[in-house]
């Protein structure tokens, strides 16, 4: 066992003995200042400044950076307005805005489209160009395939037919003649044979 010697500081001088840091008692809530200290004070930026005298009067435990909620908002716009999706994704979400058109054979929309012609024109949308057919896309240097898929990956049944994968069971497309573009199920005997990302 480690034992401590006692500390012992020197005693206090007289109180007028002390300088006095101001000449008027401080009024309540401000703080008082000496000579140095105000020289760094000055030295230092505004928001600086603020912080440093909260955590003057506050203490340590209860000082807070002073921020105010409307510049937290704005930088909170910020950085949102800055965050792109990633392609898939945008082209995705403007597949879905086709959603209820006619499946119509060969169409590049805007009034119906064919699978590989929505899932062409989301992607230019989106920024990228694909292929028109799905033979065309296949021998892409865009397409990389994946084993696990994630939403707006290509969804190919065959060679011939090109949907885009929403989750689970389901891709979104022009499925066929006849019926409107939108969700597909898919069960064992109809069902994606390859998923493909979009570089």
């Amino acid at each position: 066992m480690v034992r401590r010697s006692a500390v012992s500081f020197p005693p206090l001088p007289p109180a007028d003995t002390l300088p006095r840091i101001c000449s008027a008692p401080p009024d309540p809530g401000k703080v008082p200042v000496s000579g140095s200290h105000r020289k760094l004070l000055l030295s230092l930026s505004a928001a600086a400044l603020l912080a440093a005298l909260t955590f003057t009067t506050a203490g340590p435990a209860l000082a807070a950076p002073a921020v105010s909620v409307k510049s937290t908002e704005a930088s909170a716009r910020s950085a949102a307005a800055k965050t792109v999706l990633p392609a898939r994704l945008r082209a995705f979400y403007w597949a879905r805005t086709q959603y209820g058109k006619p499946y119509v054979w060969g169409g590049t929309g805007p009034g119906g489209y064919d699978c590989s012609g929505l899932v062409m024109m989301a992607y230019r949308h989106a920024g990228i160009r694909l292929p028109r057919t799905t033979y065309e896309m296949l021998s892409s240097w865009h397409l990389v395939r994946v084993r696990v898929p994630a939403k707006g990956d290509l969804a190919f049944y065959g060679s011939g037919h090109v949907e885009l994968y929403a989750r689970g069971n389901l891709t979104f497309g022009a499925h066929a003649p006849g019926q409107i573009i939108g969700w597909i199920a898919f069960g064992p005997w109809w069902h994606p044979t390859a998923y493909y990302r979009i570089r």
